[in-house]
This record gives structure tokens, C-alpha cells and sequence, in this order.
């Protein structure tokens, strides 16, 4: 595959997931979640403070047929911003996107939710 062709999967996997956190989070504006630059170092989603407090993950995106999950991983940890959960978010052809949490974190969330309703 031509490098410009995996930057366009990726590329659109940022874009889906920019579209879905708008979709489930109607309060924020469009200016609250922005893609990052293809190639630039970082997370792949830029967050608002106000986005960061409805939505708390720095999210790494994945879109390749073969996943080598731990070096990507470490990659959404080591992008991590303060007070936000890593999060993993990947897909290959044909699939729908999956995201992976340390299971701490996923607890964390749930109970969390869980006591707040």
C-alpha cells in the first residue's frame, strides 16, 4: 500500500471518530473536536478543555490490516494528555473500530458511571 493511501484510511478513522464524539456529545461544537495534521506527533484527536471534561481520552487511531497492538499502545500512553484515560482506538477493512482501555481505567469508568446515575 502507497503511504498516502494508509494516511487516507487513518485519516478517515480520525474523522469517524471526530464524528461519532460530536454525534454522542451534542453539547460540544465542531471547534471542540479537531483531527490532528497527518504526521504530526501527539494524539490523533485534538480535545477542548470543555471536550476533555465530557470526553477524557487521548485517543490513538489505528487503521492497518496488521496490528502490532503493544507498540501502538504504548503509543497512546505515551501521547497521554493530564487527566485523560489512553485510549486505543483501531479498525482494519470491512470491520467496525474497536478501542482498548487498561482495564483500571475501564473500571474506573464504569464505576464512575455507574455512581453518578
Amino acid at each position: 500500500m502507497r503511504p498516502s493511501s494508509a494516511k487516507a484510511k487513518g485519516r478517515k478513522l480520525q474523522q469517524s471518530i471526530r464524528d461519532q464524539i460530536l454525534k454522542h456529545y451534542p453539547e460540544l461544537e465542531p471547534d471542540d473536536v479537531k483531527v490532528a495534521i497527518m504526521g504530526e506527533s501527539g494524539v490523533d484527536l485534538h480535545l477542548s478543555p470543555h471536550a476533555r471534561k465530557r470526553f477524557p481520552f487521548s485517543i490513538e487511531a489505528k487503521c492497518q490490516e496488521a496490528l502490532n497492538i503493544w507498540s501502538a499502545l504504548k503509543q497512546a500512553q505515551d501521547n497521554c494528555k493530564e487527566h485523560t484515560y489512553p485510549a486505543l482506538i483501531f479498525k482494519r477493512n470491512h470491520t467496525e473500530e474497536y478501542i482498548t482501555l487498561k482495564l483500571e481505567d475501564f473500571f474506573k469508568l464504569l464505576l464512575t458511571k455507574t455512581e453518578g446515575t
